[in-house]
């Protein structure tokens, strides 16, 4: 099967199943899928992502080897390229409730990120100091906001493990006024106290065998999200995933961790109250 065959085949697939477009676009919800997308996509009107193809089929239900095939065809471009001009079109809060849906799917979380605070650790006000280099209006900002918060209720859910990895770069930049980094360090201490999470700090005094290079995100083993300036790469390919997971790995067993991980964090926490308090 080509790539270019892959709509129909999905279209013949879930015709097969007797199920309709709307019945699997209710299924897949959870990948803000639609039943005019599944349309568009059973079609060739519209080239479907690895996620859109892997939701159509889980919703479809199909076996272990249909599944392997078809997902080894949607491969064939290994990494997408999402340039962020397009989410824009959509709305940006659009592209949030795409990753929640990815975030649902998953078991494991491992996120690397040496600029930011990861987004799901970040304060309600951090994130307005994020979002507000995008230039959105009142309303987008506060539908923005609302989805990111929303995709933090995966912090408690008991069927994951998230792993985070920071640099303590991370901790100083100052894209916030005094207040707001101090009240946003004590949420990463906060949320390293939860059962299934992981927080970890990359220190910069300590000896380093790799540098960081950029932010990454793996779900599983399945799925690697890395953003550039100007787009999101989703990367597929079972041998490039492992290269990720093995520069996680590396940081994440010379990272700093529970008491001295927190400890780095009130450190940084303390001297933002400071310069608060003198400002």
């Amino acid at each position: 099967m080509r790539r270019n065959q892959l709509g129909s085949a999905l279209r013949e697939l879930r015709r097969a199943s007797g199920k309709e477009a709307k019945a699997v676009a209710r299924s897949a919800a959870m990948s803000a899928m639609s039943a005019s997308k599944v349309g568009k996509i059973e079609t060739g009107k519209l080239a479907p992502s690895v996620v859109d193809v892997q939701s159509i089929l889980m919703a479809i239900g199909v076996s272990d080897e249909v599944m392997a095939e078809y997902m080894e065809v949607a491969r064939i471009a290994a990494t997408e390229v999402i340039a962020w001009r397009l989410l824009a079109r959509t709305g940006p809060y659009r592209g949030q409730q795409q990753v929640q849906a990815l975030d649902r799917q998953m078991r494991l979380l491992r996120l690397f990120q040496p600029a930011l605070v990861p987004g799901l650790l970040q304060t309600p006000a951090y994130i307005s100091a994020v979002v507000s280099r995008h230039g959105l209006t009142p309303d987008a900002h506060a539908r923005m906001l609302a989805a990111r918060m929303d995709r933090q209720h995966v912090l408690h859910d008991d069927a994951k493990q998230l792993r985070f990895i920071i640099t303590e770069s991370v901790l100083r930049w100052r894209i916030a006024p005094p207040d707001v980094m101090a009240e946003q360090m004590e949420r990463l201490i906060s949320v390293s106290h939860l059962p299934r999470v992981d927080i970890r700090v990359v220190s910069q005094t300590a000896p380093q065998r790799d540098f960081p290079s950029h932010s990454f995100v793996i779900r599983d083993e399945r799925l690697v999200t890395v953003e550039t300036v100007h787009a999101e790469l989703v990367v597929t390919d079972p041998r490039d995933i492992r290269e990720y997971v093995e520069k996680f790995e590396g940081f994440f067993e010379s990272a700093l961790s529970g008491h001295a991980m927190r400890s780095t964090v009130e450190t940084v926490r303390d001297e933002f109250l400071r310069e608060r308090e003198t400002g």
